[in-house]
């Protein structure tokens, strides 16, 4: 009975591994370029719509909902009591 090398084994698992590695990449390419044929591409727009007006910023740079979120996370550590705190002051560091 003939005995097939390791060598044979090795080089043919990576040999299939190889080919296969490079079929996908064409097939990617290639379904990227049929989805650009058939992507339609969008109507120009007449006018720019007017961009609505930034609310405005605390001094911080934080609003509520942060502060809210920044203190729903300290109430999830071990021994922290949301009831003891008194006064909040958050600032950048």
């Amino acid at each position: 009975m003939n005995e097939v090398s390791n060598l044979f084994v090795c080089l043919m698992g990576m040999g299939t591994t190889f080919v296969g590695l490079i079929c996908i990449i064409f097939l990617t390419m290639l379904m990227g370029k049929i989805m650009q044929k058939i992507a339609k591409p969008e109507p120009p727009k007449a006018a720019a719509a007017p961009v609505p007006a930034v609310p405005a910023v605390p001094a911080d740079g934080l609003t509520a909902e942060v502060k809210i979120a920044i203190l729903a996370a300290l109430q999830q550590e071990p021994g922290f009591d949301l009831a003891r705190v008194s006064a909040i002051d958050i600032r950048k560091l």
